[in-house]
C-alpha cells in the first residue's frame, strides 16, 4: 500500500519526485496510478509555494507565439506597425498601444491579462 506524506522540504521533493519517475507508466485503475496522481499533486502543491512561477512577459509570449507558428518579426508588421515599431516592442523599447494590443489578441491568442502588464522597469 503506498504511503503519502505531506512534502515539506526539498529532500521531500527530491524523493517524490524520484518516485513519481518510477511511476511514470502505471495504468489508471490501479493504486501505482492513484499514488502517481497523489504525488503529482502534492508536488504541485509544493512547488508553487516554493518556486512559484510568474506569468510570463509580453515580449516573452509574443516570442513563444512567433516560434510555436514559425512566424517572423515581419509577419507582425500587420499587427503593430512598421519593421521598426515591430523591433522596439520585442526589445522592449516600446511599450504596445491599444490597437496594437487588439491586434496581438485577436490574431495571436495573447491573454488580455499578459497584453495588460505594466511593463518592466529598464
Amino acid at each position: 500500500m503506498p504511503y503519502f506524506r505531506q512534502i515539506w522540504d526539498d529532500a521531500d521533493l527530491d524523493a517524490a519526485l524520484e518516485r513519481i519517475g518510477e511511476l511514470m507508466d502505471a495504468k489508471p485503475g490501479n493504486p501505482e496510478y492513484d499514488e502517481l496522481i497523489v504525488l503529482t499533486n502534492l508536488v504541485e502543491v509544493y512547488e508553487d509555494k516554493h518556486y512559484p512561477i510568474g506569468p510570463p512577459s509580453l515580449i516573452e509570449e509574443i516570442e513563444f507565439c512567433m516560434e510555436q507558428r514559425e512566424l517572423t518579426q515581419d509577419d507582425l508588421i500587420p499587427l503593430i506597425g512598421s519593421r521598426q515599431k515591430v523591433a522596439e516592442v520585442l526589445s522592449g523599447k516600446r511599450d504596445i498601444t491599444m490597437p496594437m494590443a487588439r491586434a496581438l489578441h485577436k490574431r495571436l491568442g495573447i491573454a488580455a491579462e499578459t497584453l495588460l502588464q505594466e511593463p518592466p522597469a529598464l
